[in-house]
């Protein structure tokens, strides 16, 4: 597998976070009383963040393996895990959810290994 496509996905992962952190602004003080109250820079930013992740993703597929590319994405919770408690106050990390953090990052790590374990049995 080429290096490109995990560079490609883990650029998805930034995008995609930032995304779910743009798209969260943009509803935190959100008053529908109308179909413009949903246009907001942070909620078109958000979705346009989305669309580029998206894309980002599509490409790596293209360089990938699928079994190894995307649970990458699995990354992005990390992001907005580990950023979130610094822009709502609201939002917090416990014992728990660094664990899940730590689970997610050994799991994708794991798969990683494996699929370079694999090309060389194979190649």
């Amino acid at each position: 597998m080429k290096k490109e496509a995990i560079y490609l996905v883990l650029l998805c992962t930034v995008f995609t976070s930032l995304g779910q952190l743009l798209l969260k602004k943009g509803v935190t003080n959100l008053v529908i009383n109308s179909i413009f109250s949903f246009i907001n820079i942070f909620l078109v930013l958000g979705i346009a963040s989305y669309l580029i992740g998206a894309f980002l993703l599509l490409k790596s597929f293209q360089h990938g393996e699928v079994s190894i590319v995307y649970p990458i994405i699995a990354t992005s919770y990390v992001w907005v895990g580990i950023i979130s408690p610094y822009l709502f106050p609201t939002d917090s990390m416990n014992g728990l959810k660094w664990l899940g953090v730590g689970v997610i990052l050994l799991s994708v790590s794991l798969l990683g290994w494996a699929g370079t374990k694999g090309e060389k049995a194979s190649g």
